[in-house]
């Protein structure tokens, strides 16, 4: 487990429910001693429940890598690995029966008491998430690939008799995770300001490549009732922890004093064929600015302008980079003409404005976050820059 891991599970680990990988199994049988050391035993598989899926111990890739999309990184742990014990949990959403229409208009608390009147309780998300992403830790419960079919996903939640749709199972065979009712579980919402909500996990949105992954959460108020909020059971100690995540959220975009030309050394080597292609021929390839971007909480990137060149033959544009590790990794890049670019914010921090130019005069590019994504539309020309000075940016000398 990296160091980060352990923000997730700080306030878990005094009570053991959080462990790394290379710590046993609390409940593990002892070790068969043999002549060449010491030998575990395969673990017994535990006795069957009717209605319901073994989940067993094993690890969890908890929500998405930096480097994946989609991806909501104020919402979701950036795919730290947690050890998790086993459990069961229930085949179909409650009533957990192959053809009944799941049972929603539930508070969280009702949920939690109809599970107990079975001797089950309600899950944690996490238990929730292992469930849905198998032994492999998928994206989506059938694969890493987005598809809409095997769910039906892509629309507004839709009750329906569960088990209609046979491709919507994981590898651990729990059915009907996703295109159907959003369901309870028992964690708290602990993400930056979300205080006093529970998640709830599942559902369906018109927004399916996002709303259909294993790692999506929603923040719900515990006592609201709703048409699309059902629930599933589980069964076993409860031993998974619960998200703690951190939010930092800076200011949405700000330009950086000094350029550090070691990390602008580091993207100028990083650029995609489409730059090089836009900027080789002119001239010297020289960073020029930099800019902190924070269009999403957890998210912070990196812009730099780039220029080739000098006068009317320059070519210039931005390189837009997440940092990991000291490595970027370069998301887009946006040419803008021959004159050195300058960056403009927008009321939404998702959004950010190239402002450059050529012969014809100033023009505008629109630079757009979407779940961990980053676009560049068209050329648009422009008459007067946004801070009232013709013609925009200067052009490179």
């Amino acid at each position: 487990m990296r160091p980060s891991a352990l923000v997730a599970c700080v306030l878990a680990l005094a009570s053991g429910a959080c462990r790394r990988e290379s710590e046993p199994e609390r409940n593990a049988a002892p070790h068969a001693s043999s002549g060449r050391g010491t030998i575990a035993p395969p673990a017994a598989m535990p006795a069957p429940r009717q209605g319901m899926a073994w989940i067993p111990p094993g690890a969890l890739v908890a929500g998405t890598p930096p480097d994946s999309y989609p991806r909501l990184a104020d919402e979701e742990i950036p795919g730290e690995q947690l050890i998790l014990n086993g459990f069961y949990i229930d085949v179909y959403p409650y009533p957990n029966e192959e053809g009944a229409i799941p049972l929603t208009n539930v508070t969280r608390d009702e949920a939690e008491k109809l599970c107990a009147e079975r001797n089950k309780r309600l899950c944690a998300e996490l238990e929730w998430e292992r469930a849905c992403k198998g032994p492999d830790n998928h994206v989506y419960e059938y694969g890493d690939r987005y598809r809409p079919e095997p769910c039906g996903t892509g629309s507004a939640a839709l009750l329906r008799p569960s088990g209609l749709r046979v491709g919507c199972r994981s590898d651990f065979g729990v059915r009907d995770l996703h295109g159907g009712a959003w369901e309870w579980t028992r964690s708290t919402f602990n993400r930056g300001r979300g205080k006093g909500l529970a998640t709830v996990r599942g559902g369906n949105d018109a927004a399916g490549e996002l709303v259909g992954r294993c790692a999506h959460a929603v923040g719900r108020a515990p006592d609201q009732r709703a048409a699309q909020v059902g629930f599933r059971c589980c069964e076993g100690a409860n031993v998974a922890p619960d998200v703690e995540l951190v939010v930092l959220h800076q200011r949405k975009l700000e330009a950086r004093d000094k350029l550090d030309r070691e990390l602008a050394r580091r993207l100028l080597e990083a650029l995609p064929d489409e730059a090089r292609a836009d900027i080789s021929g002119h001239g010297p390839i020289e960073p020029s600015r930099m800019w902190s971007w924070w269009p999403m909480g957890n998210d912070p990137l990196l812009i730099m302008s780039i220029c080739a060149g000098s006068g009317r033959r320059a070519a210039c544009g931005i390189a837009v980079a997440r940092v990991v590790l000291g490595r970027p990794i370069v998301l887009a890049w946006a040419e803008g003409g021959s004159w050195d670019p300058m960056i403009d914010a927008e009321n939404d921090p998702r959004t950010v404005w190239l402002l450059g130019g050529d012969d014809p005069g100033a023009l505008r590019r629109k630079v757009s976050y979407v779940w961990g994504k980053v676009t560049v539309g068209p050329r648009e020309r422009r008459l007067n820059s946004p801070h009232g000075r013709p013609g925009g940016p200067l052009p490179r000398k």
